[in-house]
């Protein structure tokens, strides 16, 4: 092979790898626009309630037994000591529905979603007599409770009322229960030491932003939640039974018991222990997920970058070679830059428009400006055209891998097959080794 051809190979070597220098740059700029859009959702919630998770109910039964116990330097002598304690005792049966209404807030260019909802937690609880004790403890039994944990009690819109039994009691803030963090409690009648079965029924209304999870606590629990938002992201330990996404929005349906959530179990050792991230790990829900994260769509493009400029410099080096035009290095690397430039382009106008069209405008503008200068680089009017045209089709297949994240690697393999097959049908004739001079020695000399 000529020096001239090794040369020009060594020259788009060192200019692709320079070029990812302002490459790297947009990938880091989409990083930096990324954390400004956190710290903008992060002020937006900074004035109202976040993504919320409720706990509970849980029905706590405060109590004193009596203990007799060695009086110190007095051998045989015992004296009487009341201990306090409490039983903490999650729901036989739980039931949580609930509809989420969206609507969107914003700070400057970045946008949320925030929603309100009215919850509808219903169940029953099953207590033993002497609340599972020892039947033959000498018991006092405290002011008992119902506590329910919320991540951000701000969310709450409206004072709630739990139907307890036969009877109503209000809510007042705090959870009081410390496994549950922030939440709400409500006082309930004393407890006689026997035998119950109590149903209760309360309703929640709550704001929050972009997501709801619950923790099933109940021995058999179901969850229902429906929404107008048609972008659902189901999350947590357990996916729902049944979904239903539509253009009205979702529908969805979570079943689960004590046999496969361990909740139970986890609940104790978070009380006892303090070790409480398995507990509320075991939690179910959903996310409201914008349809299109255009930052995680611009990153994925930067990243076929490097591919990208490789593909366009081998299009001017087959054009160079096989019609012995002359192409300055500072010509190839003008492209480059172009290329470059196409990915800040993108992420600019994503940020203002949807991502399919401001990826249209970036790419309409950077083919018509490489058109304009192929034309005068190579010498034809066609031939600009037609190094339009394939650039062009180079960003319609770039769209096609950013829009199937499923299939990006095979229709990446796909294309890359294609490609190489398209460069050994052109070259298939060519003699590499009479090009012995550069194109413009061959045209002066001929």
């Amino acid at each position: 092979m000529s020096k001239y051809l090794l040369w020009k190979l060594a020259g788009m070597a060192v200019l692709i790898l320079l070029l990812l220098i302002p490459l790297g740059m947009v990938d880091g700029l989409v990083s930096e626009r990324q954390a400004y859009r956190e710290q903008a959702i992060a002020s937006i919630a900074d004035g109202a309630a976040g993504a919320q998770t409720v706990s509970g109910p849980v029905w706590v039964l405060p109590y004193q037994q009596r203990v007799l116990e060695p009086v110190p330097n007095q051998p045989g002598q015992q004296r009487e000591v009341w201990r306090e304690g409490s039983v903490r005792m999650l729901p036989d049966t739980l039931s949580v529905s609930g509809r989420l209404n969206t609507a969107s807030r914003q700070r400057g260019i970045y946008r949320t979603q925030v929603y309100r909802t009215e919850l509808t937690l219903a169940g029953q609880f099953v207590l033993p007599a002497n609340a599972g004790l020892p039947s033959d403890a000498v018991l006092r039994w405290g002011q008992p409770y119902l506590s329910v944990g919320l991540a951000d009690v701000r969310g709450i819109k409206a004072s709630p009322v739990t139907s307890w039994g036969g009877s109503t009691a209000s809510f007042a803030p705090g959870a009081r229960l410390k496994a549950l963090g922030s939440g709400i409690h409500a006082q309930l009648p004393a407890y006689s030491g026997a035998a119950a079965r109590v149903p209760f029924h309360f309703k929640l209304n709550l704001d929050g932003m972009d997501a709801l999870h619950v923790l099933p606590l109940g021995r058999d629990s179901e969850v229902s939640l429906q929404s107008d938002w048609q972008h659902p992201s189901f999350s947590g330990r357990f996916l729902p039974d049944s979904r239903n996404i539509d253009a009205q929005g979702f529908a969805a349906r979570w079943r689960t018991s004590w046999f496969a959530t361990n909740l139970s179990e986890r609940f104790e050792q978070c009380v006892s222990s303090g070790e409480c991230e398995d507990f509320h790990a075991t939690r179910l829900g959903v996310r409201l997920l914008e349809p299109v994260d255009v930052y995680l769509q611009t990153d994925r493009a930067v990243k076929y970058g490097f591919l990208f400029v490789c593909l366009t410099f081998c299009t001017f080096f087959l054009t160079e070679v096989l019609k012995r035009i002359a192409i300055h290095p500072v010509q190839y690397a003008l492209v480059g830059l172009s290329l470059a430039v196409f990915f800040l382009l993108l992420l600019s106008l994503a940020e203002q428009w949807s991502f399919a069209l401001a990826y249209a405008l970036a790419a309409s503008a950077c083919v018509l400006q490489n058109a304009f200068y192929a034309s005068h680089a190579l010498g034809s009017r066609w031939r600009g055209l037609g190094f339009a045209a394939l650039l062009a089709a180079l960003y319609g297949l770039l769209y096609v891998l950013l829009r199937s994240e499923d299939h990006a690697l095979l229709l990446g393999a796909l294309l890359l097959f294609g490609l190489l097959s398209a460069v050994m049908v052109l070259t298939r004739k060519l003699d590499w080794y009479s090009l012995s001079n550069s194109p413009r020695l061959v045209e002066e000399e001929a």
